[in-house]
């Protein structure tokens, strides 16, 4: 990955981070990306690099790496890795998900933990910078076998969290059922009752709308930044990527918008259907059936599959929203969907987008919206869930859908106005790097050299 410096403060600092982060291609992507976008900042501040503000805020204040032991449903041991990295808590408790997935490792997990720093700054709440996880599978695992991983899990991260120091989520692979297991045995362990996690049921201290926060929240942003440039979902088709969580409400917000969303995608393949396709299917089949999306040929059978994910860019399309997962939109992607029409773009999974894709939608007039700000409204709804905790009251679903309304336009906002401060207008990337960073180095600075 090539980025480009001009300031050579910023370029020590990133040849630094590769020399100590070698293999961890995630996370030098991410820090790559934002560091690129603050030049303007760190010219106009001297401070910055006098005081060691991008030294610093590069660096997890605490990575944690252990083993999890846990005992399959035929007796025997399994063992995997679990993984907390606490990256900032300059303006509050570390905030961010847990993702149980093959695929984690530590340069994903630092690169999730690094972006949510700037992403949770952007809500406007007071929320520092996380993410955690295991490289455990939940699919095809039993309920018993996933409690018992979630319990061994949590019998180690509970040391580590707390409602004032960090508070964990879900993310891939964890939803309400591991969030449940997690809860409880956090609760057993410390005797607590408290707003450790958020993503809770509602039963047991869950925030409303929660669950369809980031989808909608998505769509919020993608909606205010049409908005700007005079356009709108009406009678647009849209293309999801993803079928889990976020993609099903974006789905839902979308259509509500006025738009179509015609093809949706899982990690077998992707389906098709000009007609639109209902969320409440795809809600049934990955919620309540745990099946691939090609089960949706089931219900809507006028509807076409294809195997592999890469085709989903193909299919034309006014407005795109990868939900799925890290670099899962390349070049090849972008040209495909600038080819076919698409206008707008906004992200609804966490950096799905790689830096040549984002380019060339940059370069080709295409509007932008990265996941540090457009898929914001999750984390953002787990703040309220945390206040609302923190309170021993629970707001309406409108109350919580209002407030995510607002937070999701001002972020956009605050994006497009620190791009404009910096030369960059209408470049939201930058604008959302910005006014996500200076929030957290003023309370840097204002902290002292405080770690």
């Amino acid at each position: 990955m090539a980025f480009t410096f001009t300031n050579s403060y910023l370029q020590g600092v990133y040849e630094d981070v590769c020399k100590k982060n070698a293999h961890e291609p995630e996370f030098l992507q991410a820090v790559g990306e934002v560091l690129e976008s603050l030049q303007p900042v760190v010219e106009q501040n001297q401070r910055l690099a006098k005081s060691g503000v991008i030294d610093r805020i590069v660096e997890p204040e605490r990575s944690l790496l252990f083993r999890i032991s846990w005992v399959d449903d035929h007796g025997q041991v399994q063992v995997n890795r679990g993984y907390r990295v606490q990256f900032s808590t300059a303006i509050g408790p570390s905030k961010g998900g847990l993702r149980f997935h093959p695929s984690v490792n530590l340069s994903i997990i630092k690169f999730l933990g690094f972006e949510q720093v700037f992403k949770n700054s952007l809500t406007g709440l007071p929320m520092g910078g996380g993410k955690g996880g295991a490289d455990f599978d939940p699919k095809g695992k039993s309920d018993n076998e996933v409690m018992r991983f979630c319990q061994s899990f949590m019998t180690e991260l509970q040391r580590h969290i707390g409602p004032d120091t960090d508070v964990p989520a879900g993310d891939i692979g964890v939803g309400a059922r591991e969030i449940g297991y997690l809860f409880g045995q956090y609760k057993r362990i410390r005797n607590e009752f408290n707003g450790v996690l958020t993503g809770k049921g509602l039963s047991y201290g869950g925030s409303l709308a929660r669950t369809e926060a980031t989808g909608y929240g998505l769509c919020y942003f993608a909606d205010e930044m049409l908005k700007a440039a005079g356009k709108s979902f009406q009678g647009q088709s849209v293309v999801i990527s993803g079928s889990g969580n976020v993609a099903i409400y974006a789905n839902q917000k979308a259509t509500e918008l006025g738009g179509k969303v015609i093809a949706m995608s899982d990690s077998n393949g992707y389906i098709v259907d000009e007609n639109g396709i209902d969320y409440k299917v795809i809600q049934e089949i990955k919620e309540v059936k745990r099946a691939r999306i090609k089960t949706y040929l089931d219900y809507v059978p006028t509807a076409k599959y294809f195997e592999g994910c890469q085709g989903i860019w193909t299919v034309p399309c006014g407005i795109a929203l990868p939900c799925a997962t890290q670099n899962e939109l390349p070049l090849e992607g972008a040209k495909a969907l600038v080819e076919h029409g698409c206008f707008a773009v906004a992200e609804g999974a966490n950096m799905p987008s790689t830096p040549e894709a984002v380019a060339w939608f940059q370069e080709h007039g295409v509007l932008f919206a990265p996941a540090k700000a457009s898929n914001a409204g999750g984390v953002a709804t787990s703040g309220l869930e945390m206040s609302q905790n923190s309170l021993r009251l629970s707001w309406t679903f409108e109350e919580v859908d209002e407030r995510l309304q607002n937070i999701m336009k001002n972020i956009f906002h605050n994006a497009y106005d620190a791009s404009k401060a910096c030369g960059a207008e209408g470049n939201l990337m930058v604008g959302a790097n910005v006014a996500g960073f200076i929030k957290v180095a003023d309370a840097m600075l204002a902290e002292g050299i405080a770690y």
